[in-house]
């Protein structure tokens, strides 16, 4: 790849380095890898499945309409639903906010042998938190380092992380709002709060440059996918899940003793 899809731990990032519309394949050479990436990514999930020994954690962020969904969608489909859960973070619950941060985090990493995606996640605080202002700077900056702790704890338990930020320019934000409002069947992914959101694009790119940078570990790296074109993040993102599973290499577990001698009647 030309672009570099991260940086290294302890580096800044700066997302005006990252071309969003950035793409090294045509379309429809994209579209066949990704296909053979999700024909691979089946076959590795039921390993790991089988194996029931590790678990692998697929976080996704970005700014609204950067295609978190879609991603799931296109690149998760040759997954068994029995062994893969798709967990959305929304505004706590009062019993949520009742507990510290991470704990409704915790409570939705996946069990050995699954593949859990986090629909946003453990990062909207330190990223809406902060931008709006909803706690003191002096409580949200201490979450950075927690952070760092907790995934350091999920890979050193047999979780493997891949952290992605879906990166998509601001004029690619401004049509995909408008085809919603546009599209009566896409009205209601529209909320007004998305206008209001997006009046606050460079508060909330400088919150990703700085959860980016100081969470950006050897552990649990940042990956900057570039998702102005749906079909090439899809490759990117589809890719990075391939690697993952195939560097934790699951295998089957051995049958029983002498299992290849029963005759079944």
């Amino acid at each position: 790849m030309g672009q570099p899809l991260s940086v290294p731990p302890g580096k800044k990032v700066r997302l005006a380095e990252f071309d969003p519309g950035y793409h090294d394949l045509n379309r429809a050479r994209a579209e066949a890898e990704t296909d053979k990436n999700v024909e691979a990514i089946g076959p590795l999930a039921e390993r790991l499945y089988a194996e029931h020994t590790r678990a692998l954690l697929l976080v996704l962020q970005g700014m609204d309409t950067s295609g978190k969904d879609g991603t799931i969608r296109n690149v998760m489909r040759g997954v068994s639903p029995q062994s893969c859960q798709v967990t959305p973070f929304r505004e706590p619950t009062h019993e949520e906010f009742d507990h510290d941060f991470l704990w409704r985090v915790h409570l939705a990493t996946p069990r050995r042998g699954n593949i859990g995606i986090f629909n946003r996640s453990h990062y909207e605080d330190v990223l809406v938190v902060c931008v709006k202002k909803l706690v003191p700077k002096s409580v949200w900056q201490t979450r950075y380092g927690r952070i760092n702790d907790f995934e350091r704890l999920l890979v050193e338990s047999g979780t493997a992380i891949v952290k992605v930020f879906l990166h998509i320019s601001k004029e690619e934000q401004r049509e995909r709002l408008q085809a919603r409002i546009d599209d009566p069947e896409k009205r209601w992914k529209f909320r007004a709060g998305d206008l209001d959101d997006r009046k606050l694009w460079d508060d909330y790119q400088r919150a990703y440059e700085a959860a980016l940078t100081r969470c950006n570990t050897e552990r649990a790296p940042w990956y900057i996918v570039p998702a102005d074109h749906k079909w090439y993040r899809n490759f990117v993102v589809s890719r990075l899940v391939v690697e993952a599973l195939e560097e934790l290499d699951p295998q089957f577990p051995p049958p029983t003793p002498g299992i290849e001698k029963i005759v079944v009647e």
